[in-house]
């Protein structure tokens, strides 16, 4: 049977106010707690550089390697239990081992995986996702949110003829499109164009003066990879207005955000881009990508025609996630059931901000609904500029400081991501969330004076 993490005794941590030792003794209480994923994490490196086959989820000394899941909770290889607020980094949409979607997901492999064909599902969930998402008229379907993006991009440019396009410092738009820290060295050879988010005029300037070359503007409504950081509807709608005085094609990335209502996050702020990408979710927790929008668009596509675009793919339709995602979005996935989980997630940031006021801590959490980033941050966040200007020179002060955050978290039995960006889940309930602020009181009361010697 799964116990939950053991809790380290406060009156330790009330003792040990020096950042260094402080990880040094959460450092040796998870090494000693986990032997299990230390194991399996060293093994693995034999065949894995690093043991690791998706950046995102290392941390060091070593992650911990999960056996299961089940409604809010995860368990790991050494029986610790927690509730999961990482929830795949926000494709966890539906908690863990959902019956519904179990269900169809038996159906389809009953009835054969890998047919060659069109399937019973795929149109479907076409459909649905059509009417949730009025902006996209007409989509396709490929393997994940890093897909989608590139796809879109290669449409942008192939529609208009114009090979730029505009990205925004701070944003995660998939493996070959990164710019958390800078541009990756794996990205596209695309001629980009980088501008501020949340900063209006900087960009609607530069898509008036790049409007020849410019063939799309991708931009994710709130940046999630970089901890939740809105953009203000003023800034969304300038996008808005000024790609289409320049006849450059708008994308949104709602690869995360598309949980955020019913209608994603465009539903929410009235504002229609002429592309939309989606990922993560949209399979039901299978693997999945799909990029849509204007009929005019995406009809170049259409095989009939003699000038089609192609686009192949050998699971673009795979079985498994057109069934699981066609279930989800017809009987889980419901617009109560979304408005029950994001607005259990800004009472979640309402309280943890009350919170850090209580304390009178420079932390706060920022995100809309069911997503969220805690920062140790004093000051407006508008986009990573503002965290960047702040941390200057305690760059590593606060990167360790999120590290003992995660380490007392995981001890408290609370799953979290190292960069603390986490979400909730349809399973998430008013307990777990209690859970999480309960935990985070603790942390603010017993490393305080960590947080003001660091932050402030």
């Amino acid at each position: 049977m799964a116990t939950t993490a053991a809790n380290p005794r406060t009156t330790e941590r009330q003792s040990n106010q020096h950042l260094g030792s402080a990880l040094t003794e959460a450092e040796q209480r998870y090494v000693a707690a986990n032997p299990s994923s230390a194991a399996l994490s060293s093994k693995a490196r034999a065949a894995l550089p690093g043991g690791n086959t998706r950046t995102t989820l290392h941390y060091d000394p070593f992650p911990l390697v999960m056996r299961g899941g089940a409604g809010s909770r995860v368990t790991d290889v050494d029986g610790h239990s927690y509730v999961d607020f990482i929830n795949e980094y926000s494709a966890g949409v539906f908690g863990h081992s959902d019956p519904t979607i179990q269900a169809a997901l038996k159906r389809a492999i009953d009835d054969g995986l890998t047919l060659g064909a069109p399937n019973i599902y795929e149109a479907e969930l076409a459909g649905a996702i059509s009417q949730r998402f009025p902006a996209i008229e007409r989509l396709r379907f490929c393997n994940s949110g890093t897909e989608a993006n590139l796809l879109a991009l290669a449409t942008a440019r192939a529609v208009t003829g114009r090979a730029a396009v505009m990205v925004f410092n701070g944003a995660y738009h998939g493996s070959m499109l990164g710019f958390s820290h800078g541009a990756s060295p794996l990205n596209m050879p695309i001629p980009f164009i980088h501008a501020r988010y949340n900063d209006t005029a900087g960009a609607t300037t530069a898509i008036a003066t790049h409007a020849g070359e410019l063939a799309a503007v991708l931009v994710e409504p709130m940046q999630g990879s970089a901890g939740g950081i809105a953009g203000t509807p003023e800034f969304l709608q300038g996008l808005r207005d000024a790609c289409s005085s320049h006849g450059v094609l708008l994308i949104f990335d709602e690869v995360m955000t598309s949980r955020l209502s019913s209608g994603g996050l465009q539903g929410r702020l009235g504002i229609r881009p002429d592309m939309t990408t989606l990922g993560k979710y949209v399979g039901g927790g299978m693997s999945i990508g799909a990029f849509g929008g204007r009929a005019e668009i995406m009809d170049r596509f259409d095989p009939f025609r003699p000038d089609a675009l192609p686009h192949g793919g050998t699971f673009n339709n795979n079985v498994l996630a057109m069934a699981a995602g066609h279930a989800a979005f017809a009987e889980v996935l419901t617009p109560p059931a979304l408005d029950r989980m994001n607005t259990l997630g800004d009472s979640l940031r309402d309280r943890a901000n009350a919170l850090a006021a209580k304390h009178a801590f420079p932390v706060q959490m920022s995100g809309i609904g069911s997503i969220f980033g805690l920062h140790f941050h004093d000051g407006e966040i508008r986009s990573t500029a503002d965290l960047a200007a702040a941390a200057q020179g305690r760059e590593r002060e606060i990167a360790q400081l999120k590290k003992l955050f995660q380490l007392d978290m995981f001890a408290r039995g609370v799953y979290i991501t190292r960069r603390i960006m986490g979400s909730l889940s349809l399973a998430t309930g008013e307990a777990d969330v209690a859970l999480f602020l309960d935990a985070l009181d603790e942390f603010l009361a017993d490393r305080g004076t960590l947080i003001r010697q660091i932050v402030s």
